[in-house]
């Protein structure tokens, strides 16, 4: 037992290092899971952990080394992205000048109070869940055309758990995804904490500003440096 242990929390603790970071698809899951609905949220960390789980397997069953010889398919996917990701904070940047506050369907969080006084006494834009299929679209681009998560997950996670030994290499690969499980569902799910700050424009405004400014300099990165 101890010895598939070793692996299962090496695998864990790596997941999470690959994970865990300040991205456009942790980004992506956070606002959502501030504004969105039960049913958008589980749809989209369902859909991210499904495919960094599917992917970490390829990579133990050696898709990665397909990958490596067909550079050009990274390239083209480099572009893509890198496209997609400014586009992306362009949309948040107009949000950020024109915020809302938060209130949603069920009315877990009421406008926050004198909103309307703060845009000098007009009717507030109201930050609306966004539709499940725009949720899930947005929730595949975000993670299929992303170069670097092939190279994360099916190369480099690949690799380490191939390193494990024929006998191992599936625990380490187990908690690698068990990492990716843990990590969407308490992004999505827990930033339901933070809907009482969210009531208010500003907050929305520095969030979308903050997301802009990561989108477009991840999308010019990818771009530039690849």
């Amino acid at each position: 037992m101890q010895i598939v242990i070793a692996p299962l929390l090496m695998g864990l603790g790596t997941g999470l290092a690959l994970i865990v970071a300040i991205g456009a698809q942790n980004a992506f899951v956070l606002r959502l899971g501030i504004a969105g609905r039960g049913r958008e949220i589980l749809a989209v960390v369902a859909i991210c952990a499904a495919s960094d789980i599917a992917l970490i397997a390829a990579g133990v069953l050696g898709i990665g080394s397909v990958v490596e010889r067909f550079p050009v398919a990274l390239i083209v996917l480099r572009f893509v992205g890198a496209a997609f990701l400014i586009g992306y904070g362009v949309l948040a940047a107009r949000r950020a000048v024109h915020p809302g506050a938060l209130r949603v369907d069920d009315g877990a969080v009421p406008p926050a109070p004198g909103a309307a006084e703060a845009q000098g006494g007009s009717t507030l834009t109201v930050e609306r869940p966004i539709r499940l299929r725009a949720a899930v679209v947005t929730a595949l681009a975000f993670t299929w055309l992303n170069p670097h998560v092939y190279l994360d997950t099916l190369i480099f996670a690949g690799s380490i758990a191939n390193q494990q030994g024929p006998d191992l290499r599936w625990w380490w690969a187990a908690g690698a995804m068990i990492a990716s499980l843990v990590w969407f569902f308490a992004l999505g799910f827990g930033a339901r904490l933070l809907r009482p700050i969210f009531a208010r424009p500003g907050a929305w405004r520095v969030l979308d500003i903050c997301i802009a400014v990561g989108m477009i300099g991840l999308g010019l990165g990818l771009a530039i440096a690849g």
